[in-house]
């Protein structure tokens, strides 16, 4: 068997589809399946069942692709052996960032690194947590930018910076007056939240567990992005908190209703993540210097209290 049959039975294995399989692959639906049929004489089993629909694994064909997955990836481990001996820093490389952090962070440290790094071709992909972990152990992202920890076996950590936690508050409302906030001042029928699948909305219930929502609220508001709720804000239906690098970029006049919390400040852990495999380490170590290298100045906040980005029900 080979290397390129062992990624053809992954892509089936993940489309549960011969002719999607091919058209990832870049090969046509005859091929793939032939090569992946050369496989099942070869060992004398069969790896799919073709009975189902969608195709599905048979329990020794899960076990090969549990162990087809570790090949490939030690195969592709021996390019890296290569480019890190000749101390190239190069080639593609497939970045997925959360949408809470995509739109701050990544304007701080792209145009830096593609200048320092000009044979890296960076595709990166704004993407939820949920879809990020996915992404990361099939194989399609190298590394990604989320709210950690996530507490994923498969995948390691390197946390980047902390990131507090900003009210915004209108004029109207009554905590405006207050300099600074604590968080038992929180009340969560008050706060206009981000849609389900937002990692921040999900650090915002778990900073709130103690003073949860009430049944008696005349409405409830979730959006997919901050600049919603902070113009539902200022017509007084509520509060909302920001992200502190999302606060820089305001308007002073919006500037003037933001207060920060007392200390500790509630925050959230921005981390580098990636398989622990480590593919590709050098180019995830020039990604970690170089947000480094950039955030040092925007992130000046030291005690902090972390606020787990996984929604504790």
């Amino acid at each position: 068997m080979t290397i390129t049959q062992l990624k053809y039975v992954l892509a089936v294995a993940e489309h549960k589809n011969f002719t999607l399989a091919a058209e990832k692959c870049f090969v046509t639906q005859p091929t793939l399946s032939m090569q992946i049929q050369k496989i099942e004489e070869e060992l004398s089993i069969q790896i799919f069942d073709r009975t189902k629909k969608p195709i599905q694994l048979t329990d020794i064909g899960q076990k090969i692709v549990n162990q087809a997955k570790n090949i490939v990836i030690e195969a592709d481990r021996i390019q890296d052996i290569v480019e890190q001996q000749k101390g190239f820093i190069g080639g593609e490389f497939r970045l997925g960032i959360i949408p809470t952090i995509m739109p701050t962070l990544l304007p701080m440290f792209l145009n830096n690194f593609i200048k320092k790094y000009p044979k890296v071709k960076l595709i990166i992909e704004e993407l939820n947590t949920e879809e990020i972990i996915t992404k990361l152990n099939n194989g399609h992202l190298d590394a990604a930018i989320a709210a950690t920890p996530l507490m994923e076996d498969k995948i390691k950590e390197i946390v980047l910076y902390f990131e507090p936690f900003v009210a915004y508050i209108p004029e109207s409302h009554h905590h405006f007056q207050k300099e600074e906030i604590e968080v038992s001042d929180l009340n969560l029928d008050e706060i206009l939240l981000l849609q389900d699948g937002h990692c921040f909305r999900d650090g915002i219930l778990n900073l709130c567990k103690n003073n949860p929502r009430s049944e008696a609220g005349h409405f409830q508001i979730e959006s997919g992005s901050f600049e919603t709720l902070i113009k539902l804000a200022d017509e007084g239906l509520g509060t909302t908190l920001l992200p502190y690098l999302h606060t820089l970029d305001l308007k002073d006049s919006d500037k003037v209703k933001l207060r920060h919390f007392k200390e500790p400040k509630p925050a959230r852990e921005v981390s580098l993540i990636f398989p622990k495999s480590e593919l590709k380490i050098q180019i995830i170590e020039a990604l970690r210097s170089t947000i480094a290298g950039v955030i040092k100045g925007a992130i000046v906040f030291q005690n902090v209290q972390i606020i787990s980005s996984i929604h504790k029900k």
